[in-house]
């Protein structure tokens, strides 16, 4: 269809639009949950494309490389817990409730969303990065730290921690990175109560039930 000369969208250019960016994510996560069983080395585009019901010329279709589809993986997990961070820091004003928040939507990520494939990949598949893509991922990787930093130093302020904000910041990080590679799902804690016992352990000092989210 044509209004003066100028080709116009149609509802199937629409539904075209939106399968891509639907099927780039599906390829995005399905990446994930291979690079973390079998590794990025091992895990061959024809795999990907295999798993996903492509043929492995047409995964080129949404990524450039497999290096691409690497930092997306990475990207995918930050970027959830950053949008989950930014929605949670949006409804609470306490720094007891916006730092508890914080570490709710991060274990949510880890348990439920992109987070765990997305950690599995920072870690173990790091080394298989350019230098340019390294780059890449860092950038959205310290826009979540900094937002980590804030919440962190805001309830050192209040008195609610003690010691060098970066400190707390990296332990608490780190141990929450550590603990839930650990937990079974259909284990003796449902994930709820998990993320509970996470959060008294690791920030005792936090009122109980502070920032609950989803609220």
């Amino acid at each position: 269809m044509e209004k003066n000369g100028t080709a116009m969208p149609t509802a199937a250019a629409g539904r075209d639009e939106r399968s891509d960016s639907e099927r780039r994510r599906e390829v995005i996560m399905m990446a994930g949950q291979l690079f973390c069983r079998h590794g990025y080395e091992r895990t061959t585009v024809r795999e990907l494309a295999r798993a996903v019901g492509l043929q492995s010329g047409s995964l080129f279709h949404h990524f450039r490389s497999k290096e691409e589809i690497l930092v997306a993986v990475m990207n995918n997990g930050i970027q959830e817990v950053i949008d989950g961070g930014e929605q949670a820091l949006a409804r609470y004003n306490t720094p007891a409730d916006r730092l508890a928040a914080l570490f709710r939507v991060h274990m949510w990520s880890m348990l439920h969303g992109a987070g765990g494939d997305a950690m599995n990949a920072l870690v173990y598949e790091w080394r298989s990065l350019s230098a340019p893509s390294r780059a890449i991922v860092k950038s959205l990787s310290d826009r979540y730290e900094e937002m980590w930093q804030e919440a962190v130093a805001a309830a050192v302020d209040a008195g609610l921690l003690k010691g060098d904000a970066r400190v707390i910041k990296r332990c608490v990080l780190g141990a929450m990175n550590l603990t839930v590679q650990w937990y079974k799902p259909g284990g003796r804690l449902q994930p709820a109560k998990f993320i509970d016992a996470m959060l008294q352990a690791s920030l005792p000092a936090l009122p109980e039930g502070a920032g609950r989210w989803p609220a």
